[in-house]
């Protein structure tokens, strides 16, 4: 049985997939990136092909980087942007799906996939990091609660404290005033997740979608988040069935399988 990797180096996490000729996952982690881009994929490859049963990165018949780092995977035999990479481990995952909204730590894309899991168009915003990962971190900080507490802080509000400041910093700033004057938390999260919302929609529209939409990267494991896309977008996001922030590293894996069978 051969088997094929893909290391998928994030500003905040690395995550690592090994398949074998199947194109069933046989090894899968997430750990949080290191400074060093080459120290981080090592680590996540060396769990992976550990927990795979294997004694190193060489016994992959080919492995593929993607993301932020991509550069830095040792033994890579090539690299692939994580915009084709998050296509087409969305495709194998759910092959009706046509558009995809990837909340990375410091970007936001909005990405339209094909038939056949290639990359039909895509929107992205790296120049600000409000409504990313970052930002979610910085917004639980203020609460003084974990990601998770904070991303279904939301789902209990009856009513919506809009966010007006569009950049993190003065955002938090608005925040930390509106928690200071006793407003319910739950209301300005609520106001939070909708600003990010209303920034995805924009993403999304670029997208092309058009009834359904699913989202990928660690955020999209954000319930409150998830609840006010599908009100401001209209639209419903679909659930995936494995874990939506291995999908960079599993389209890059699935490539490597598609590339490494005929070696």
């Amino acid at each position: 049985m051969k088997y094929f990797g893909g290391c998928d180096v994030g500003s905040t996490y690395t995550k690592t997939v090994i398949l074998d000729e199947n194109g069933a996952i046989v090894a899968a982690n997430t750990i949080k990136s290191k400074i060093n881009s080459a120290q981080s994929a090592k680590a996540g490859l060396d769990q992976a092909i550990a927990d795979a049963g294997m004694k190193e990165i060489s016994d992959l018949t080919y492995l593929i980087g993607t993301g932020y780092g991509r550069n830095k995977v040792p033994q890579a035999d090539e690299n692939i942007s994580e915009i084709s990479c998050h296509a087409m481990g969305v495709h194998v995952t759910d092959p009706s799906v046509r558009a995809i909204i990837d909340i990375g730590g410091q970007d936001v894309k909005g990405i339209a996939v094909d038939t056949d899991g290639t990359v039909k168009t895509f929107a992205m915003n790296d120049k600000c990091a409000a409504g990313t990962g970052r930002f979610f971190e910085s917004m639980a900080n203020v609460f003084e609660m974990s990601l998770e507490e904070f991303s279904k802080l939301s789902l209990t509000a009856e009513n919506v404290i809009p966010i007006t400041a569009q950049c993190t910093v003065f955002a938090e700033s608005e925040v930390i005033t509106l928690v200071g004057e006793g407003k319910p938390q739950n209301e300005i999260a609520a106001g939070i997740q909708q600003a990010v919302a209303k920034r995805c929609f924009v993403m999304a529209k670029k997208a092309g979608a058009k009834d359904a939409i699913t989202l990928t990267g660690g955020c999209a494991k954000n319930k409150g988040l998830k609840a006010a896309i599908e009100k401001v977008l209209s639209m419903k996001v679909i659930e995936l069935k494995i874990d939506p922030q291995l999908m960079g590293a599993l389209g890059a894996a699935e490539y490597a399988r598609q590339k490494g069978l005929d070696l």
